[in-house]
């Protein structure tokens, strides 16, 4: 049987990593209220996010496979999302500024018969940056909707002295692990 991808994301970023490698999808968005995962620890928040995104989402049809993705920063066991305001947004570049963090994406993935989460990270070094950068970067729209306010993807990259682990992670979505993981729901 063939079967129908879902994602359950309006992520730009994740449905052009689907599309990069030829995944053909449908996009049902979940409607849950992110605040209700409390979690503290990174690992544990994308993989709660991810199954309560992936199981908000209706499967309509046997063949459907849904997968939902949520993506954290961490620095210092505290968890970076997106930040809401100018200042969050400095706060967050400037605390990453010359240091290391980790990015994790959580996956879930289900359909009728089976249903599997996991968790991918990376690690992430930026260069040390001049506060007039941050405060330049910060009146752009780019921090607003990426965890930990910026992507690796766009202009956030010239911040980015090198990784460790998957870029597309970083993206919002470990898509070649996504592939590996799909083949083997089929």
């Amino acid at each position: 049987m063939d079967m129908q991808i879902v994602l359950a994301s309006s992520s730009p970023r994740r449905q052009d990593l689907l599309r990069q490698v030829g995944v053909h999808f449908k996009v049902r968005v979940a409607d849950v209220d992110e605040k209700q995962i409390t979690v503290k620890n990174p690992v544990e928040k994308v993989r709660q996010l991810a199954l309560l995104k992936g199981r908000n989402v209706s499967i309509e049809h046997d063949n459907e496979i849904i997968i939902a993705a949520d993506t954290v920063v961490s620095f210092e066991k505290q968890v970076f999302e997106k930040p809401e305001t100018k200042k969050e947004a400095y706060d967050m570049i400037h605390a990453l500024s010359g240091t290391t963090h980790e990015v994790y994406t959580g996956v879930s993935m289900r359909s009728v018969e089976q249903e599997k989460t996991f968790v991918e990270k990376t690690i992430v070094e930026f260069w040390p940056l001049k506060d007039e950068d941050i405060k330049r970067y910060v009146q752009t729209d780019e921090p607003y909707d990426k965890a930990g306010a910026y992507g690796i993807q766009s202009y956030g990259a010239i911040f980015v002295k090198g990784i460790t682990g998957d870029y597309y992670n970083v993206v919002g979505l470990p898509i070649s692990r996504v592939v590996r993981e799909l083949n083997a729901f089929q």
